[in-house]
């Protein structure tokens, strides 16, 4: 019996070549090898700017995979090659940035029972059982942005704070969800993924491993009214 293999969505192209992309740089930075540990300098002076404003990255990371059409998969058009592209560097960019000085690797791929989606970090960051005003409202702002260039740059700060408190992300889905954000009806559908994420984590029990050793987790209360369209922050 011959089993079809789905195709994957453009946006989880965008993902899994991002994971492939970063897993042999992290290990290459753990380990301080020179070659990396130089494209992470380069990749952290693209943070938070656009890919057409890059050159000097140009040719740093190979997208090649992007532009290939295996058999029986449909061949990006030029719109969504864009995004792509876009998204991958945005994504690699901030990962660069989180990864700088840090001796255990920030992009981590999250699971079922250990998510680490953007959500889930952010609310990591602050005390057990309590909301950080001044971390929700970054959070909100991101989730505010216009366009790519304003969520990349917001992205930023978020990381700046995720760095210092060694709480890891997973890159490969943030580059998925950037990629999703840029398409028409895609910022909602993210905004709506990122709230939940932020909701539904839960603090580690009592005794168990797997906290930030900044700053844990907080469970999200019944009454806490989080929402990523808050004019406040905008």
């Amino acid at each position: 019996m011959t089993t079809t293999i789905p195709a994957l969505s453009p946006g989880e192209r965008v993902g899994r070549l991002t994971g492939r992309l970063i897993t042999p740089l992290q290990q290459g930075y753990l380990k301080d090898q020179s070659h990396a540990v130089g494209a992470l300098a380069r990749l952290r002076r693209g943070a938070g700017k656009d890919f057409a404003r890059t050159p000097d990255l140009w040719g740093l990371y190979d997208t090649g995979p992007l532009h290939e059409s295996p058999d029986g998969v449909r061949p990006l058009g030029e719109a969504e090659l864009v995004r792509a592209e876009d998204a991958v560097h945005v994504a690699l960019t901030l990962w660069a940035l989180h990864q700088q000085s840090r001796g255990t690797g920030m992009h981590r791929a999250g699971t079922r029972t250990a998510p680490q989606a953007l959500g889930t970090a952010v609310r990591r960051l602050m005390p057990p059982g309590d909301i950080d005003e001044p971390v929700r409202k970054r959070f909100v702002r991101a989730g505010n942005a216009p366009d790519l260039p304003a969520v990349a740059q917001r992205l930023r700060e978020i990381v700046v704070l995720l760095r210092g408190a060694d709480v890891p992300l997973d890159y490969a889905l943030l580059a998925e969800q950037l990629y999703r954000w840029q398409e028409p009806g895609g910022p909602d559908d993210v905004r709506r993924a990122w709230g939940l994420s932020f909701h539904a984590h839960r603090p580690p029990r009592a005794g168990t491993t797997g906290a930030a050793p900044v700053a844990a987790g907080a469970a999200a209360a019944a009454d806490d009214t989080t929402d990523l369209t808050d004019k406040d922050a905008s």
